[in-house]
């Protein structure tokens, strides 16, 4: 029900959301942030543990060379500075070199000590010994080369070829290639995987900010008695309708924003991503995601917006939209698991069923070729949804809009739905 009283209420929620200042920045923002949070972390990767220095002893003198050839080939020697002293002596001698080195250790002159046993050799265990031995990210860099050691020396007697045994290291590199209907086969990397979790954490944390600032909204002018004076020009119908389309448009425009954003930085020529982390963005996947978030944000808004009638402040609301919360919770940690498997029975599911489709069906749409049908049968299904509690909503906000003083209990606004407008 559209009409001049409607639209004024769309235009009042717009001037006072779309365009505020706070409204821009925070729009703005979440894609700067995730910029800026991406180039921290990849700051904290490229400056951890530099300039190192270790002792490397080993118990065997014959694989001394071997550590010494291997270590100075890695970027951990090269890049990051790690600075190892190499040497050979029996375990009885490295007790007392540990004993030597202790306070070295604990002033963090040196950084540890490396002991290679001859027992390592069959059993590659070997020994750390620092102020902070659970070094993980230590480990899993010295893993791979002395692993490489230990397969040269078992190797060494089996009359292997130096192509034999790097062809024994090297695992399985599997190539995905995406196979469609209309499409030539193309070579599918990691990028549509980083498009998933992109759209899942953006609807998932704009359904949570337009429903709550709408719930906000609808508690700071029935406290302030403001409400009293809009209902004497339109209807609680009216009102609240104007309410949930001008919150819907915020939200689309700002999703908006953020998908045009990942469109620039995936197609700038400034940023040459790798084939493996490339992009595969359509445009009707675009207009599916802000479609489908539209009619999510209508869905939702309203309901938050009922929470919001019903209780007198923020405090006593967060009780009672804990159900709707979980509503947009869970389909977010739903769409998270599709990215090891997206073709898991219950991720189709999930992406056909009310509220859980508004997160679930984009990343499904990222990651692989949904049928037309169930892209169309899941915007219904929430369309059916919002037809079925809509007017549920509607009484109990008509009703509360107007109540205050003591908190309600759940008794009672059940009893609301059973009065006659």
């Amino acid at each position: 029900m559209l009409n001049y009283r409607v639209l004024a209420i769309i235009k009042r929620e717009l001037r006072e959301k779309l365009f505020s200042k706070a409204f821009i920045i925070l729009t703005l923002m979440i894609p700067g942030l995730i910029i800026v949070f991406g180039g921290v972390q990849a700051l904290l990767y490229s400056t951890e543990s530099k300039g190192l220095k270790f002792d490397l002893v080993v118990e065997d003198s014959g694989l001394l060379g071997d550590f010494q050839n291997e270590f100075s080939q890695r970027d951990f020697v090269t890049k990051k500075h790690y600075v190892f002293n190499y040497m050979s002596m029996t375990r009885e001698d490295f007790k007392t070199h540990l004993q030597n080195k202790r306070q070295q250790i604990v002033d963090e002159k040196l950084s540890g000590i490396i002991f290679i046993p001859l027992s390592a050799l069959k059993d590659k265990k070997i020994e750390y010994y620092a102020k902070t031995p659970q070094n993980i990210s230590l480990s899993r860099e010295l893993e791979r080369p002395i692993n490489k050691i230990f397969l040269n020396n078992f190797f060494k007697s089996k009359s292997l070829s130096a192509e034999d045994l790097d062809f024994a290291r090297s695992g399985v590199d599997f190539t995905g290639f995406k196979v469609t209907k209309d499409e030539k086969i193309a070579q599918e990397g990691y990028g549509n995987i980083v498009l998933a979790y992109a759209l899942s954490f953006l609807l998932y944390i704009s359904l949570l900010m337009i429903g709550q600032m709408a719930m906000q909204s609808v508690i700071e002018e029935k406290g302030s008695k403001i409400v009293e004076v809009i209902l004497s020009s339109v209807s609680a119908k009216e009102l609240m309708t104007g309410k949930i389309l001008g919150s819907a448009i915020t939200g689309v425009a700002q999703m908006a924003v953020w998908l045009g954003t990942i469109l620039a930085v995936s197609s700038s020529a400034l940023i040459a991503l790798p084939p493996e982390v490339t992009l595969n963005i359509k445009p009707d996947l675009v207009i599916y995601v802000l479609l489908n978030f539209f009619i999510g944000l209508v869905l939702f808004v309203g309901l938050f917006s009922m929470m919001g009638a019903i209780f007198d402040n923020a405090q006593d609301a967060a009780s009672g939209n804990m159900p709707i919360m979980m509503l947009i919770i869970i389909p977010f940690f739903i769409a998270i698991s599709m990215m090891e498997n997206p073709n898991k029975p219950y991720i189709e599911i999930a992406s056909l069923f009310p509220f859980a489709s508004i997160i679930v069906m984009p990343a499904r749409l990222a990651l692989i070729e949904v049928p037309v049908w169930q892209q169309a049968l899941a915007v219904i299904i929430n369309l059916l949804t919002i037809y079925a509690l809509f007017p549920i909503a509607g009484k109990i906000y008509r009703i509360g809009i107007l109540r205050t003083g003591k908190k309600p209990k759940w008794s009672e606004v059940i009893k609301w739905l059973k009065y006659k407008y």
